[in-house]
């Protein structure tokens, strides 16, 4: 039976990752009975560590990995990677804008000589100007970087763990999720996509949407493009 890891970074998602994780035990339940949840939080500071030692009382699967300070988004996506001790690991994003109820259909994608299972958000639930931001920012990134999926951006991923024997992740910032896609790629590996379903955040704020932190990952990304491009 194919085993499971399922982590979610966490910053400051106290009012949704308690139900992240009781539906991603649910889900994994379904699927095998050999899994994990892991719960990457990176310094919050609105209760959610708090939270989740308690929760880590009621739900045994769950391993609560706690970052001292903030590490941020990349740096809790290469602990969350490092902690997962199963076959087969997937990981979304601890603020509820994906189900993880719909791991299933990647599941489903996983197939002999398949690495990795991509989702690709079938409408994105955002404000329009994220919208816009984000769809140009996926189009620039798919041709900057000649990625071999549709939706790069998507954090809704299934990946082999054996993956991460190969590659070695760097990035602490939200450019993760490009140098994991393109390392991925380099490597020889082969990829699947899946539609998945994207809502509207119903707790926190978005850590990305400022001039400063956008024009920070835009040199980061310059960066990168010269380590996986040449």
């Amino acid at each position: 039976m194919t085993s499971l890891s399922i982590f979610f970074p966490c910053y400051n998602d106290k009012g949704t990752i308690a139900s992240l994780v009781w539906e991603a035990k649910t889900t994994a339940k379904i699927l095998t009975d050999d899994f994990e949840i892991i719960v990457i939080d990176d310094g919050s500071t609105d209760g959610s560590r708090e939270l989740l030692s308690e929760l880590a009382k009621q739900v045994p699967e769950l391993k609560p990995v706690f970052h001292e300070k903030n590490r941020g988004y990349g740096g809790a996506l290469r602990s969350g990677f490092k902690a997962a001790t199963k076959e087969l690991v997937f990981y979304t994003d601890g603020d509820a804008q994906y189900d993880p109820r719909e791991l299933p259909i990647l599941w489903k994608k996983m197939l002999p000589g398949i690495d990795i299972v991509n989702g690709y958000k079938v409408k994105r639930a955002d404000p329009v100007h994220r919208i816009i931001v984000g769809w140009i920012y996926q189009q620039v990134m798919r041709i900057v970087f000649l990625l071999p999926i549709r939706d790069p951006d998507c954090d809704f991923r299934l990946i082999r763990r054996t993956v991460f024997d190969t590659i070695e992740l760097t990035s602490n910032t939200g450019t993760i999720t490009i140098e994991l896609v393109k390392k991925i790629q380099n490597a020889g590996f082969h990829f699947a996509e899946a539609p998945v379903s994207h809502y509207f955040r119903i707790y926190g704020t978005s850590q990305f949407f400022n001039f400063k932190r956008v024009i920070a990952t835009l040199w980061r990304l310059i960066g990168l493009w010269f380590e996986v491009m040449l």
